[in-house]
């Protein structure tokens, strides 16, 4: 569907015809242009916000935005209805934007829990908003890009957490053993606005465009339904802050490299190999002041010097093979939170079908693996598999409750009768019993035709 029309869909889906420049008729253009002019002259625009407003932009935009779905915003409309919204607003919404007028809602307060206790404070702007970002996102994000430093790899496109793993480990098998591990405190939250937008304007020449930035990072916060300024910080959750995250942080990238040393940085996460500790200590001396300028804060306690197998870099660690070479392997930290992950989801009190547990298990498993795979470590993938068939084996024969139907089952399934008898007299005790004779009855072809990944596959 256009506006102003209809056309045959392949598909189905709304498709929208977002008017620009070159669908005025012509008389009209010529009558506006001397205003247009004056206004843009008047502005100091440099015709950035006529790019974010370009029709193809603004489809990649919105096909972007459907795609990542996501959470409502405090007005609860949904990715799915904003099609239909912009078809019936977007002439309006365009005079705004391209006026420097639009004002951003106020985002919605979304608290996640930290996996190491806390939690995580994300802003969930409407779709209108997303939909804007992510528009003004596809219109810098290839302006900036191209200066950033090689050392960050956090939100850049051809980039990513395998990129920089890999990067740290060949530093350290290079020798520099010694990591200097900076923790911001609570970076996103205490984004200076100031500060973010002197550098941004040394950038963007569009007047509009800065200011409609500036109130994206100005606009409240809703919790409980009472609406909160905000005077710094740029809340996770739009398309925009890893963006203006990495222009931030880029002035440390920057110093790092002219001083040549050998670092990664993945958003606020830094990590920096030297080859002994008093280097650490100087490099870490220098971070502490070029935060400072920027107006953030070291987390001291998070923060450290240490062997770089000690400390973990995006729930990856280090470890020495017996040759010498440094590899790979999955940190404590993150296989304790996968263990916790899939033993609430095979609960054996939960409460759910086999076949929803599956289901469940496989969506996060999947995931998982396709992260960690980087690890070199084949053998603790194998166990991680066979600990998982045995919390599934202690499911099932919750799930058969009485002593008569857990033998009847696995007799059905092959097991010997005295076998069966056996575990069937002790059927209260789920996971002592699935770690018997029962691993015959559930063969590992069984956990494979259920659709369960195995990790060391």
């Amino acid at each position: 569907m256009r506006l102003g029309g209809k056309r045959p869909q392949k598909t189905g889906q709304l498709e929208l015809r977002f008017w620009g420049r070159d669908d005025i008729p012509r008389a009209e253009r010529r009558a506006e242009e001397p205003t247009a002019r004056h206004d843009s002259e008047r502005s100091g625009a440099s015709g950035l916000m006529e790019r974010v407003c370009e029709r193809a932009n603004l489809q990649a935009a919105l096909k972007r935005v459907r795609k990542n779905k996501g959470s409502a915003g405090i007005d609860g409309m949904t990715a799915d209805e904003l099609p239909e919204h912009l078809r019936r607003h977007w002439p309006e919404l365009r005079e705004q934007l391209l006026a420097g007028t639009y004002q951003p809602s106020p985002v919605r307060r979304h608290a996640i829990p930290k996996s190491g206790g806390g939690v995580r404070e994300l802003g969930i702007p409407t779709v209108v908003d997303r939909f804007v970002q992510q528009a003004i996102l596809q219109v810098l994000g290839p302006r900036f890009d191209a200066t950033f430093s090689q050392h960050s790899y956090g939100f850049r496109p051809g980039r990513s957490a395998h990129d920089a793993v890999v990067q740290a480990q060949r530093y350290v098998n290079e020798g520099r053993r010694i990591v200097v591990d900076v923790d911001l405190e609570k970076f996103f939250d205490r984004v200076n606005h100031d500060v973010l937008m002197g550098r941004l304007a040394k950038r963007i020449e569009d007047k509009r465009l800065l200011g409609l930035i500036r109130r994206y990072l100005e606009a409240g916060m809703m919790a409980d339904g009472v609406a909160m300024e905000r005077r710094e910080g740029t809340p996770q959750g739009g398309p925009l802050s890893p963006l203006l995250a990495n222009v931030l942080l880029d002035e440390v990238d920057k110093e790092l490299e002219t001083r040549g040393h050998a670092f990664v940085r993945y958003a606020d996460d830094c990590n920096v190999y030297v080859r002994s500790r008093r280097a650490g200590e100087r490099v870490m001396g220098l971070l502490r002041r070029l935060y400072a300028r920027l107006r953030l804060r070291v987390n001291e306690t998070k923060s450290a010097i240490d062997w770089a197998r000690n400390r973990q870099l995006l729930g990856f660690s280090f470890w020495s093979s017996r040759g010498g070479e440094v590899k790979r392997r999955v940190a404590p930290k993150a296989l304790r939170a996968m263990k916790d992950r899939v033993r609430v989801i095979t609960r054996r009190t939960r409460g759910q079908s086999i076949v929803r547990v599956v289901a469940d298990l496989r969506s996060y498993l999947v995931g998982w693996k396709n992260y960690f795979r980087l690890a070199d470590t084949a053998g603790i993938f194998r166990e991680l598999d066979e600990w998982i068939r045995h919390r599934m084996r202690a499911l099932h024969l919750k799930h058969w409750r009485n002593g008569p139907t857990i033998y009847r089952e696995l007799w059905a399934r092959g097991l010997s009768s005295d076998a069966a008898a056996r575990v069937a007299a002790n059927g209260r005790r789920w996971w002592k019993n699935s770690a018997m004779a029962i691993h015959l009855a559930f063969p590992i072809r069984d956990f494979d035709a259920l659709g369960i990944p195995r990790l060391a596959a």
